[in-house]
């Protein structure tokens, strides 16, 4: 399998893709205008306690307040031990006006301010520092029982030699790495925390007091692990920065890092751009024909399988089951792709054989396991339906890409024509009898006018005939269908 991370960077934006075997798997954007927040820790004030939520809103310095829940103040347990169910009173743990350290755990969404926690952490290569933690952990994601062990091992040993105070997650990228290299970021680490405890008394409120890296610097900390065999970037200034943080923190990776001079864009090069292109699109093609329609809501995403031109070469049973493990491997990565969260269900065609359901599961999960954010799958519910949720910590795809419709606002429909002729004329009713003028001007869409004059013609002149005035109709070419006047003449 072959694996490359691309990165193309210019004055506004970066954009990172990774690659699999030719096939985009996962897109990150980020804008100098509209950058992530997750990782960034602020200096805050708390404005509001809502005790009857169990939450804080918390000013920040960012458009929105974030909010902050009682249990993301609670002191993390250590590993092995279950967090206790019961939650302090939120009115225990602060009051308003106090101040707070806090770090952004999501991104701002929709109307939603960021999401925080008293849960600090810094990031390296290998591993999480937590400063007001006091245990060491290895990321559930590394499986491997004996490796688990090592790598805790050579962790704890390092804590107890240096009287180290705080606790350490090893993150999935320490797989297989050395024992050395790992304990080697442990210094940077805690100079970097050194460092912003030196920082934050002479900070106001609300302040920063720590920014994360950018992206391209994340890709190569986060995404840059085996069996990744390139990564690809088509600025000069940006590969000479990550050939410095990879010559500090990570050696192994400067061979891997490409720098692209070709004349065609680098991501174009790839099919990243069409790629994404369809990704904003409901409708996904299988290639047994079949396809997925998927829609976003504020509430959920739903993923709708239909066969359509697949007939199979047996009977229905065998096209439905066949559809439906293609679709199940085509799910998972449009998940990745669209970075789809929270709430997900999943209408696959309806199975009559338990085996079958069985293993389009099977083929869900095992498609899901390089997915970077969490998951949990139900089993199929009564009505065929499967319920999962992925972790969200920053907007989808569509949501960074795109904007709700003028037209339509969002509901993917607009009223026809009919629908708005009716309403001009209740509208002419209404105002003929609040207004004594000699004639109205109707100012409408091509494609209304168009219907009024022709299909609406006689209730018109029926109209007109009513109300003892006449109506006269102009296209307006800036109008959308939805959109009309009436002016009193």
């Amino acid at each position: 399998m072959s694996e490359e991370i691309l990165i193309n960077v210019s004055p506004v934006e970066t954009r990172v893709a990774l690659v699999e075997n030719g096939v985009v798997q996962e897109f990150y954007i980020e804008r100098s205008h509209g950058e992530t927040y997750v990782g960034n820790i602020y200096k805050g004030k708390v404005v509001r306690v809502l005790p009857g939520m169990q939450a804080a809103f918390v000013e920040i310095g960012l458009e929105r307040t974030g909010f902050i829940h009682a249990a993301d103040m609670m002191p993390e347990p250590p590993e092995g031990e279950v967090r206790r169910t019961e939650v302090p009173d939120i009115r225990s743990l602060v009051r308003e006006g106090q101040t707070l350290l806090v770090q952004v755990a999501k991104d701002p969404i929709s109307t939603k301010g960021a999401r925080l926690t008293t849960h600090l952490t810094l990031s390296s290569r290998y591993l999480v520092y937590m400063p007001n933690a006091n245990h060491i952990g290895v990321s559930t994601r590394i499986e491997d029982e004996p490796e688990r062990e090592r790598l805790r091992q050579a962790v704890e040993t390092a804590v107890a030699e240096q009287d180290i105070k705080g606790g350490f997650i090893v993150r999935t990228v320490a797989e297989g790495a050395e024992a050395e290299s790992i304990v080697a970021d442990i210094p940077f680490l805690l100079r970097l925390w050194e460092d912003l405890t030196h920082k934050l008394p002479g900070l106001g409120v609300p302040a920063e007091l720590h920014r994360d890296m950018p992206l391209y610097l994340r890709a190569l900390r986060d995404m840059a692990r085996a069996p990744i065999d390139r990564v690809r970037v088509d600025s000069r200034l940006t590969f000479q920065q990550m050939l410095e943080f990879a010559s500090k923190y990570a050696p192994q990776l400067i061979d891997l890092i490409d720098l692209y001079s070709g004349d065609r864009p680098l991501l174009e090069l790839y099919g990243v751009e069409e790629e994404i292109h369809r990704a904003l699109e409901p409708r996904v093609a299988l290639k047994s024909s079949g396809y997925l329609i998927i829609e976003q809501t504020e509430a959920m995403t739903t993923v709708d399988v239909n066969t359509g031109a697949f007939v199979g070469h047996r009977n229905l049973e065998e096209t439905i089951f066949k559809t439906n493990l293609e679709a199940a491997s085509a799910i998972a990565r449009q998940l990745r792709l669209r970075n789809l969260g929270g709430i997900i269900i999943l209408d696959f065609i309806d199975m009559k054989d338990p085996e079958h359901q069985r293993q389009v599961l099977r083929t869900l999960e095992k498609a899901l396991e390089k997915d970077h954010a969490k998951t949990r799958i139900t089993g199929v519910s009564e009505l065929g339906l499967v319920e999962m949720a992925r972790k969200r910590t920053r907007e989808s795809l569509e949501q960074m890409l795109c904007e709700p419709c003028p037209v339509c606002q969002g509901r993917g429909q607009v009223k026809s024509a009919e629908t708005v002729c009716y309403e001009i004329f209740r509208e002419i009713l209404r105002m003929a009898r609040t207004y004594d003028n000699e004639k109205f001007l109707v100012l409408a869409s091509q494609v209304v006018v168009d219907r009024l004059l022709d299909e609406e013609a006689a209730y018109v002149a029926d109209l007109e005939a009513f109300i003892r005035r006449t109506i006269e109709f102009r296209v307006e070419a800036v109008f959308h269908q939805e959109q009309y006047d009436i002016v009193l003449v």
